[in-house]
């Protein structure tokens, strides 16, 4: 049944006697309104017939519709294309459709345009345009951007940006979906011919604008696809259901990113400083050059550094100055010339010489621990007087007189003096008593008057020897009469020069007799004492223990009088008389005399020498001189020492100013000889330099 007048189809025919005239005339021109309309390519025949969809009674008559890609192009290549045929390539007429499925340009880039024959089918095509209803007779719907809303394929989705949409791949994935389709439908699906190089979905193509989609050129329904049986030039069954769009297909090349995303909602980076300031002054920023980056940068960095120099400085001033410190230059020892003296060493026994703040002669015999006698009672007096001192001529404290003193003052066989119970004697006559007269009874009295008890003084008395470093010293009784009470020459000699630092002990040390409480007169069993300027100290003698004396005696040596301090233990009989206590005077006698004679002067610094420096602590030194002569006494061979005692130094002093002591000797308060040492300069606070300098 032959369609309506005025009314169109995808074929775009007129009439079935306009078919066969139209096949005779294929070299006419194109005539009709119908001419310039179509499917928006132009009104080009030979792309419509090269479509495959759009062929039909306007080609020849004895050809048959074939399903491919350029076959029924004109052959003749004189051929003009009409005068409104766009030249473009089949990509580019294929992003140009408005539906997609009017007039599709076959991919092969040979076909040439022809005009129309029939004019009065490209009058049916313009009616086409004009609102035909085409199958079942509903309006057409305004799509020109349909080609968006196609559905995907059952192929995994692929994420393409829809920039760089391939329209024209899509196109042709639509039509070889759409001719696969017919030819199920027909049963001539072996029929088609292989797929062209266009076909291919995944070929890339070059982008192309969309047309404006209010032109009214471009303002025409999608044609609905012939179905399978339908004559060409008839219209579809009014029953028949529409066909359905494939789905476009194709795959977006991925385009590259290079830098952050940004959105209006972030900022840019900000600018360097000179762009800024070239924006500011409409002034473009110089060139960079090393030069110009070395002159910025001094001119931020100056101004900073000079602050922090400026703080650093004013740190600096501000801090305490350090401590100052005395420091000797000065030789720190002194040698005596000469090889060492011969000393008559006893050939028994033992013995010990020194000079008190001196040095040490050194010591004889085999030094161990051997029973002292009455040499124990100079400990005894050593302890009353550390804990009960006297000044020097005063009695002390009276000391009451017990039973148990009386009664031992009949005890024979050992020294006493006679006392009686309820008498009092003073603390001195006491001493007296058991450093003259060597009273064993006086001696306990002593202990217990101290302690309460012998045995708690006799405790002392262990812990004063172990002060003192008299590591061969053992005291188990006040007087000494127990053999168990023992100790050596060297460790006497020690208790003998602290003993004689103290004054009381010293006067009685040195007395050849005492009268008692009663007017009984007592002498000194030291009968050196008195004679060749011996002041001392006790003598100790039993059968067991031997003669035991522990002596001291004086010597001036230039302008200072020095003390000479030594014993002699387990001496058998001898001297004048043969006895033990002969030998023992005998003995130390002629070590006093080697050692007074030994003894000499030298002078180590005169007076001016610089000995030291004052040290400020930030490198400034002051000179430090010795304010009189130096002298040190001593014997040939003997090497004294040298040392400093600093005083509080001052940050600033006048020269003159006495700033420490310069000791020549072993530092004993009794012989060792000290000199006052004091500025030669005045003593100036540091420069500023030296405080902005220092470190630590």
């Amino acid at each position: 049944m032959a369609p309506a007048p005025g009314q169109g189809n995808d074929s775009g025919t007129g009439s079935a006697a306009d078919s066969d005239a139209d096949a005779d005339e294929t070299s006419g021109p194109a005539s009709g309104p119908g001419s310039a309309s179509g499917s928006g390519s132009g009104g080009v025949a030979g792309s419509s017939a090269a479509a495959g969809t759009g062929s039909g009674p306007e080609a020849d008559a004895d050809s048959e519709p074939v399903a491919g890609s350029g076959d029924d192009a004109d052959p003749d290549p004189k051929r003009k294309p009409a005068p409104d045929a766009d030249p473009e390539p089949g990509s580019d007429a294929k992003a140009r459709g408005g539906s997609g499925s009017d007039t599709e340009s076959a991919p092969d880039s040979d076909a040439k345009p022809e005009p129309r024959a029939d004019a009065k089918a490209a009058s049916g095509r313009a009616g086409d345009d004009h609102g035909g209803d085409g199958d079942d007779g509903e309006p057409p719907v305004d799509q020109p951007t349909a080609v968006f809303k196609a559905p995907r394929l059952g192929g995994p989705a692929v994420d393409q940006p829809t920039t760089m949409l391939k329209l024209g791949d899509a196109a042709a994935a639509s039509k070889k979906a759409e001719k696969a389709q017919k030819a199920e439908e027909s049963g001539e699906a072996e029929k088609a011919g292989p797929a062209g190089p266009g076909d291919d979905a995944e070929r890339t193509s070059k982008f192309v604008a969309l047309r404006n989609p209010d032109d009214p050129a471009n303002r025409k329904p999608p044609r609905a696809p012939e179905t399978p049986g339908t004559p060409q030039g008839a219209a579809p069954p009014a029953g028949a259901p529409k066909a359905s769009q494939p789905p476009r297909t194709g795959v977006t090349a991925a385009r590259s990113h290079v830098g952050p995303d940004r959105t209006t909602q972030q900022p840019l980076p900000p600018k360097p400083p000179l762009d800024l300031l070239a924006e500011l002054t409409n002034t473009p920023p110089p060139p960079e050059t090393p030069l110009r980056t070395t002159v910025r940068r001094v001119k931020i960095w100056t101004p900073l550094v000079v602050l922090l120099l400026i703080v650093f400085g004013v740190v600096q001033a501000m801090r305490p100055l350090p401590a100052t410190s005395l420091d000797l230059t000065a030789q720190d020892s002194f040698t005596f010339d000469g090889g060492k003296p011969e000393i008559p060493w006893p050939s028994s026994g033992q013995a010990a010489l020194d000079v008190q703040g001196i040095g040490t002669f050194g010591s004889s015999g085999d030094q161990k621990p051997v029973p002292i006698a009455s040499v124990a009672k100079v400990m005894t007096a050593y302890v009353i007087l550390r804990d009960h001192p006297l000044k020097s001529g005063a009695e002390g404290p009276k000391i009451k007189i017990d039973q148990a003193a009386e009664d031992q003052s009949q005890a024979g066989q050992e020294s006493t003096v006679n006392v009686f119970e309820g008498d009092s004697i003073s603390q001195r006559e006491a001493l007296e008593s058991i450093l003259i007269a060597s009273a064993n009874n006086v001696a306990r009295l002593l202990a217990r008057w101290d302690a309460g008890s012998e045995k708690a003084f006799v405790e002392k008395m262990n812990a004063a020897a172990k002060d003192l470093g008299m590591t061969n010293t053992t005291y188990t009784d006040p007087s000494g009469l127990n053999n168990t009470t023992v100790s050596t020459a060297v460790d006497q000699v020690k208790l003998a020069k602290e003993a004689m630092k103290q004054p009381a002990f010293r006067e009685v040390a040195a007395m050849m007799s005492y009268d008692d409480y009663k007017g009984v007169n007592h002498s000194n069993w030291n009968h050196l004492v008195g004679h060749n300027d011996v002041v001392g100290i006790k003598t100790g003698t039993t059968t067991s223990a031997l003669g035991n004396l522990v002596f001291a005696a004086k010597k001036e040596v230039g302008g200072e009088t020095r003390t000479i301090v030594g014993a002699v233990v387990r001496q058998p009989a001898g001297g004048a008389d043969n006895t033990i206590l002969g030998a023992a005077l005998d003995s130390s006698d002629k070590l006093i005399r080697a050692a007074q004679d030994t003894l000499k002067s030298s002078t180590i610094l005169k007076k001016g020498t610089v000995v030291g420096y004052v040290d400020d602590g930030l490198g400034g030194r002051t000179p430090v001189v010795a304010t009189k002569d130096v002298k040190a006494v001593g014997w040939a061979g003997l090497t004294v020492k040298l040392t400093f005692t600093a005083d509080e130094v001052p940050h600033t002093a006048q020269a003159g100013t006495k700033v420490g002591t310069l000791t020549v000797g072993d530092g004993g308060t009794s012989g060792a000889v000290k000199v006052p040492v004091a500025l030669r300069d005045d003593l100036v606070e540091p420069g500023l330099s030296d405080k902005l300098t220092r470190l630590g």
